[in-house]
């Protein structure tokens, strides 16, 4: 059973995050049903609405095809020279003749995998998804199980996928927080490949067509990721990326009613994001800010270290106190490597959570002798029954 221990512990940068503003600040709002904004760098949340409920995702799906993608050309089980064939799967149920998105692929044609890359993220072709799909796991079936499992290993649970491009399944959802934690790891781990998306305009069949997202012609810094919308009922979405003074913020909404209000919406947040928020340093890369308590070990506690610098985002004139908590599954068991996660440092701004960022392992620990592990092996039993028996709900 999964279990949790939070402690709740104050930092010397908490007393110093408080502030008299000028003048008191409207709370943001949006028409966008669900909206999740994020920085790349920090991790910092700054803004979300319903993050968490289940949607619709649309073509957006093919972020998730693009990083299995990358992930195999990553790997050397791709090379970009190398060719899929299109199928008549692929060309009647997502060519031309399906009036859908498509690159307008050739039925029988090779196709380099460079240019189904193209196809996929810059004119959100159907028929190009599924020959990659197709091509790299047999079928489309097999690939979007691929897509979930692979999204699970990443942490993004709510992601669940049927097919490789978007086509409307019940059984298909995801989370604007989910969907832009994904874009977040794709263009960090993949910064030779993301640059497709950026991509402007794609020439394939002697037929020109736009890259379809239009944040990448608003100078708002934009350079990437995708679109998605179905019809009007489940709504426009968007999951885009721009940088401005070397700062990235993320952005996933969905439920818009048009592709107009999917475009403002998306532009006015983001614009906000930028100018809203500066940055506070929480902590130096190896500061400690806790212990955890080990079981079986040398020793009965382990510290807990910032892997890395750890700074958060804050509101400019913000009046709300920062508040933060180490959040950590048990029980923690030696032996423990030096640098591996065994908790969460979550930072709040009010109610709001604004930083969820990962605390290590500041030394390695090895097993202890037979007593001590015997000793705490029934410590960790006779709590274990507390929490059962005693304090269940």
């Amino acid at each position: 059973m999964r279990s949790s221990l939070s402690l709740l512990f104050l930092l010397t940068f908490l007393a110093q995050a408080v502030w008299t503003p000028v003048r008191a600040q409207a709370p943001f709002q949006t028409t966008a049903p669900q909206a999740f904004l994020i920085d790349a760098q920090t991790g910092s949340v700054l803004f979300e609405k319903n993050p968490d409920t289940l949607i619709t995702p649309a073509s957006t799906v093919k972020i998730m095809t693009a990083e299995l993608v990358f992930r195999e050309l990553r790997a050397g089980r791709l090379k970009l020279d190398d060719e899929f064939t299109v199928s008549e799967n692929a060309w009647r149920t997502g060519g031309a003749m399906a009036r859908g998105s498509s690159m307008f692929a050739a039925l029988n044609s090779r196709v380099r995998i460079e240019d189904l890359i193209r196809g996929l993220v810059v004119v959100s072709g159907n028929d190009a998804a599924i020959v990659l799909a197709e091509g790299i796991a047999g079928t489309e079936q097999a690939f979007a199980d691929r897509m979930t499992k692979r999204a699970a290993e990443l942490g993004l649970s709510h992601l669940t996928f049927r097919n490789a491009w978007g086509k409307d399944d019940p059984a298909q959802k995801v989370t604007a927080r989910d969907m832009a934690l994904l874009a977040t790891h794709l263009i960090k781990t993949y910064p030779e490949y993301y640059s497709y998306f950026g991509e402007r305009e794609f020439v394939w069949s002697k037929i020109k067509q736009q890259n379809r997202n239009p944040l990448l012609g608003m100078g708002l810094g934009a350079d990437g990721l995708k679109t998605g919308n179905i019809d009007e009922a489940s709504g426009y979405g968007l999951v885009g990326s721009a940088v401005q003074n070397d700062q990235r913020l993320i952005l996933a909404i969905y439920g818009l009613r048009n592709a107009k209000d999917r475009s403002e919406e998306a532009r006015k947040i983001i614009q906000w994001g930028f100018r809203s928020f500066e940055t506070k340093a929480v902590l130096a890369a190896g500061e400690a800010v806790g212990s955890a308590r080990l079981y079986g070990g040398e020793q009965m506690s382990v510290s807990l270290v910032a892997p890395g610098p750890v700074r958060v985002l804050v509101p400019r004139g913000a009046t709300e106190r920062l508040t933060a908590k180490i959040v950590y599954l048990g029980p923690i068991m030696a032996p423990v490597k030096d640098g591996a996660e065994l908790a969460r440092l979550k930072i709040y701004r009010g109610s709001a959570l604004a930083l969820d960022s990962p605390l290590v392992a500041g030394e390695a620990v090895q097993l202890g002798p037979i007593h001590r592990r015997a000793f705490d092996a029934g410590l960790e039993l006779g709590q274990s029954l507390f929490r059962t028996y005693v304090l269940k709900p």
